[in-house]
């Protein structure tokens, strides 16, 4: 019998990041729309601050779906965070950052600082009814113990899962393996993985962390995102359907791309 595994979209998020793509409202809806009608367990659909226009859309989208979660991103920021549960999603992703290298370099932070903002966001976020999946961002560069004594405390502050963000591309499938296990192993946290395509390893390292033991995958339509992209969604599910339930079959995975690069293919040209 097949482990179960679930889906998180993020075309409308870290795809539209990608070069070229700028999706209008009305887009993003009807994305939306396909994407809830696949089966998709978590649909991120934007980020409210950018704009109002944004969180229009994502509202529109909100209102609109069926079965699956509608989360946004926010940066690891409280104005943000009330920002987001304006639109009343599901989920708020929070951004936080945890490698050293975004701490203390981009930042000119420490670990104490990311510990008190990221409860802070936490509590104003749940006080509102409202999910909270934190990201580790570049943490495929971060400190294990760091990752594992902020987890602790995110787990007292009722977080129940983590999302690990290979931010800048680098993971590799013997490195995904060894993080995702360590996490799994000790950490009482469901474990989400968002995998960027830098060396091309994408989907390897997206299948790598399933068998570690992620329950969540993040994957875009045609592998979109930022710089060389994010996971394939079909061809993820096509290398992991052996193992792993999703609920949804290659052949509807490539029916809303064919759906989805029609109402696009002025872009993708």
């Amino acid at each position: 019998m097949k482990e179960v595994r679930y889906i998180v979209d993020t075309t409308l998020r870290d795809g539209e990041q990608s070069p070229g793509i700028a999706l209008l409202p009305e887009d993003k809806v009807k994305i939306a729309g396909l994407l809830d009608e696949l089966g998709v367990y978590e649909i991120e659909a934007g980020v409210p601050i950018l704009s109002e226009t944004e969180e229009e859309g994502i509202c529109r989208i909100i209102e609109n779906k069926k079965n699956a979660k509608i989360s946004v991103w926010s940066r690891m920021n409280v104005e943000d965070v009330k920002r987001s549960i304006v639109c009343k999603p599901d989920i708020i992703h929070i951004g936080t950052p945890v490698s050293y290298i975004q701490i203390y370099s981009k930042l000119k932070k420490n670990k104490n600082w990311i510990i008190r903002n990221i409860l802070e966001c936490v509590e104003v976020a749940k006080n509102q009814g409202v999910d909270v999946t934190v990201g580790f961002e570049d943490a495929s560069r971060a400190d294990i113990g760091f990752l594992l004594s902020l987890s602790k405390e995110l787990k007292r502050a009722g977080v129940e899962i983590i999302r690990i963000a290979d931010t800048v591309g680098v993971l590799t499938p013997s490195r995904t393996m060894e993080l995702i296990r360590t996490l799994v192993s000790n950490t009482d946290l469901t474990i989400e993985v968002h995998i960027h395509n830098d060396l091309g390893m994408a989907v390897a390292n997206s299948l790598t962390g399933a068998k570690a033991g992620a329950k969540l995958i993040d994957c875009t339509l045609f592998g979109i995102g930022e710089r060389t992209g994010n996971c394939n969604l079909y061809d993820f599910v096509h290398a992991a359907d052996p193992i792993f339930d999703f609920g949804m079959t290659k052949k509807q995975i490539k029916s809303i791309e064919e759906q989805v690069y029609d109402m696009l293919k002025n872009i993708f040209i």
